[in-house]
């Protein structure tokens, strides 16, 4: 998969754990997918996500679905 792919797939699998309500396991879906791709690896969005996430700032649905439809 290209980059772009790739990104998508990981985007619509962590939006189905929003969808369930599950947003723990939506970022650690978003993270896990992001890390298998070389240039995906190191985006910058997923240490800011880490940090919104320690300050609380990624607990409701539309928070975490909003971070995860911000990677481009």
């Amino acid at each position: 998969m290209n980059r772009q792919e790739h990104l998508q797939w990981a985007k619509e699998r962590a939006l189905e754990y929003v969808k369930n309500g599950d947003t723990q396991n939506a970022f650690l879906s978003m993270q896990s997918d992001m890390s298998k791709h070389e240039e995906l690896a190191n985006h910058l969005g997923l240490q800011m996500g880490t940090m919104l996430l320690m300050g609380g700032n990624l607990k409701t649905e539309s928070e975490m679905a909003n971070w995860i439809e911000g990677f481009n």
